[in-house]
């Protein structure tokens, strides 16, 4: 197929592409058209082979006709985006479609600029050899992020199904969909967790003086030492002291204790001694966790209806509020030796196999791969969108802003290590020591400080919102895609409203006096490992079971181009390898979990193993199952019969099938296809012959 060709198959099997009048020949055959339609005029001529329920499309009222309309030939433009598919209306009539192209790269923007892009990122960069980590980064990121993102962009768009539905292509690794969900899940109940401790402490900035500013609380300990009382000290042995134990505010190896960590530790979490050990629920951050899902429920009302309009504001406002604090941090005394630890190349450390395998766990873990997000986010695509140029663009914003936050991040922690008079690296933290302790008590350190709180944890609840949408509309879209009955599509609110409150109670257990540790745990285990796993055999079964001449001809027809050479090259051979490596290094660099000085138990551990194992158990368990119920006489014809596409494998719509999909037999319901009927009765469209004789055609297709 050449680019751009987006010839549409015939309304009916066998079909003669010939012009003729359409207007009825007779009274008799006027009787027969549906109430409320009126025949064409007698000059008008048509190309049968479009379709003639396009010819009726405008002739006929709108809750009589079939909601199908099929491209002209010559309706093409740049990049095989069919103009009229740019219109407001929706292609895909029973899931919708996105508002326009721009709602869906701010969705995914979004989904993969997340709360690692803040707390990860600059800290890896700076521990693996600063600006050479560049390096390898950019270099993970051409050969494993792009391809790996637009496979799974181009993979949801071609079926517009989400993370279950699109294994008609091999019903087999159904099982990897499955895997997909659950790690969603996992990821959605923690993660709104976090937000919701970003929550609160935004709510706790709003005063005039900030709460962990200083050590005079009730929930303080007589080792707490203020930094801003460091800066009033005279230079006398007892103050000599004191800022030596001021030299390391996180308390890795000092008695002393920040008022910040204080505050997180005994305040906000009332942190217990042991993981076992749950104690109360902390009922502030039980509302703030309710807060959080509302917020999610209501921007996910109408599905990617509304969040494509949230997005316009949760998906840049974080970027406003980076530049608000980079322009205040690199004013700042000390910033520069922040900014210059964070990017001198270390060169001799290209050569460690860690600062690789860093670099690709980070380039893997930050795009959102495998989680199932990018699939369905994509399902909501118009048939013909330029996914190759929206994966481009999303994954390079996505480093990039990473990039930039570093830049953000240090030259505050320059300011406040040149304040203490200590090395940077004794104030550089990541994860939630860096979000909720470091960062917080470096910002009592500027002028008006309430106001930079707040700044940077609103920024802190956009990023986490953006990811946490198409968590939710993921488990969403599987469930409503995989049920596909109009009962449930005109229920979908309800669904959404059922996986909220269940993903409210299943957090409950974190916002305990335990919950930290078990936040982290799922941190660690939860999408670990298991991602990688459910990546590679994605990978193989399109590119080796599918096959991946199949794979780039379905690209093809979709954007009119097939996929590039260099794609080709990384899905088959690249991608797959790196991929490899990233789980070698992610067993071989593996080490027992921690939190501070605390040292998980082995039955935590285990039960961290357990969530890992359990999303990539269902690849093999589904397998098992489809073979056993597959036709077959022997295993070897069950196996080729399970691994085969199913017969409705191929684009949802019925005016995007051609080529190899053109339906030979009439669709039936079952097919999946969105093909609504003319009438609930049956209806005879009259259809003209090659040779002028009218007849009537059967139009339930």
């Amino acid at each position: 197929m050449s680019r751009g060709d987006t010839r549409a198959p015939s309304a009916h099997p066998g079909m003669a592409a010939t012009r003729g009048p359409m207007a009825p020949s007779s009274p008799e055959q006027v009787s027969h058209l549906p109430e409320g339609c009126r025949p064409l005029p007698a000059t008008t001529s048509i190309s049968i082979g479009q379709s003639v329920l396009k010819v009726w499309h405008g002739v006929c009222r709108s809750d009589l006709i079939p909601q199908i309309t099929v491209q002209h030939p010559l309706a093409m433009a740049q990049n095989g985006v069919v103009p009229s598919e740019a219109t407001k209306r929706d292609q895909n009539l029973k899931r919708g479609n996105w508002g326009n192209q721009i709602e869906f790269v701010l969705t995914s923007v979004g989904y993969a600029v997340g709360l690692g892009n803040v707390w990860r990122f600059p800290y890896l960069c700076y521990r693996n050899g600063g600006g050479a980590f560049m390096f390898p980064y950019f270099i993970m990121l051409i050969f494993c992020g792009i391809p790996l993102f637009f496979m799974e962009l181009s993979f949801g768009q071609f079926a517009s199904q989400g993370c279950l539905g699109v294994w008609r292509i091999s019903p087999m690794f159904k099982g990897v969909g499955y895997g997909m969900m659950v790690v969603s899940t996992y990821i959605g109940i923690y993660y709104n967790v976090v937000i919701c401790i970003a929550f609160y402490y935004f709510f706790s900035s709003m005063t005039h003086v900030l709460p962990w500013a200083y050590c005079n609380n009730p929930w303080n300990t007589p080792d707490c030492a203020c930094v801003l009382d460091a800066a009033n000290l005279t230079n006398d042995s007892r103050s000599a002291a004191l800022l030596s134990n001021l030299s390391h505010p996180l308390n890795h190896t000092f008695q002393r204790t920040s008022p910040s960590e204080e505050y997180w530790r005994l305040y906000v979490l009332k942190l217990s001694d042991d993981i076992g050990n749950f104690g109360e629920v902390r009922l502030p951050l039980l509302g703030c966790l309710g807060v959080s899902w509302v917020v999610v429920f209501l921007c996910l009302i109408r599905g990617v209806k509304s969040s494509g309009k949230v997005v316009y504001f949760t998906a840049t406002f974080p970027y406003v509020v980076l530049t608000i604090l980079f322009v205040r941090g690199v004013t700042l005394e000390g910033a520069y030796t922040g900014i210059m630890y964070y990017l001198t190349p270390q060169w001799d450390k290209i050569l460690e196999a860690k600062v690789w395998g860093d670099a690709a766990s980070q380039i893997f873990y930050s795009l959102g791969c495998a989680w199932g997000g990018l699939i369905t986010m994509a399902s909501y695509n118009k048939f013909h969108n330029n996914c190759y140029r929206d994966s481009v663009i999303i994954s390079i914003t996505n480093c990039a802003t990473s990039v930039y936050a570093g830049f953000v991040i240090f030259s505050i922690l320059g300011f406040m290590a040149n304040h203490l008079g200590v090395d940077v690296s004794q104030v550089a933290d990541h994860g939630p020591g860096l979000a909720f302790v470091a960062y917080p008590e470096a910002l009592t350190l500027l002028p008006i400080s309430p106001l930079w709180s707040l700044l940077f944890f609103f920024m802190l609840i956009l990023l986490g919102l953006g990811t946490q949408f198409c968590l939710l509309e993921t488990l969403v879209t599987a469930i409503v895609d995989e049920v596909g009955n109009e009962w449930i599509l005109q229920k979908k609110i309800y669904v959404t409203l059922s996986v909220a409150v269940a993903g409210f109670l299943l957090g409950i257990p974190l916002t305990s006096q335990a919950g930290i540790y078990w936040l982290l745990l799922m941190d660690n285990y939860a999408a670990s490992f298991s991602l990688v796993v459910i990546s590679c055999i994605m990978c193989v079964s399109l590119m080796y079971i599918y096959g991946h001449q199949n794979y780039f001809q379905d690209i093809q027809m979709m954007l009119g181009f097939p996929p590039p050479l260099f794609f080709q090259i990384c899905w088959r051979f690249v991608s797959p390898a790196i991929i490899f490596f990233i789980l070698i290094f992610t067993v071989i660099q593996y080490r027992p979990i921690t939190y501070n000085h605390y040292q998980y138990p082995g039955w935590a551990v285990a039960i961290g193993f357990l969530m890992a194992l359990s999303s990539v158990i269902c690849i093999p368990l589904y397998a098992l199952f489809q073979l056993c119920r597959t036709d077959g006489d022997t295993f070897l014809q069950r196996l080729k019969n399970a691994t085969k596409p199913s017969r409705d494998w191929g684009p949802a719509l019925l005016e995007h099938r051609m080529g190899r999909y053109s339906p030979t037999i009439a669709p039936s319901p079952e097919d999946g296809l969105e093909v609504q009927p003319l009438h609930p009765d049956k209806v005879q469209i009259p259809i003209v012959g090659s040779n002028g004789s009218s007849r009537l055609q059967d139009s339930r297709i």
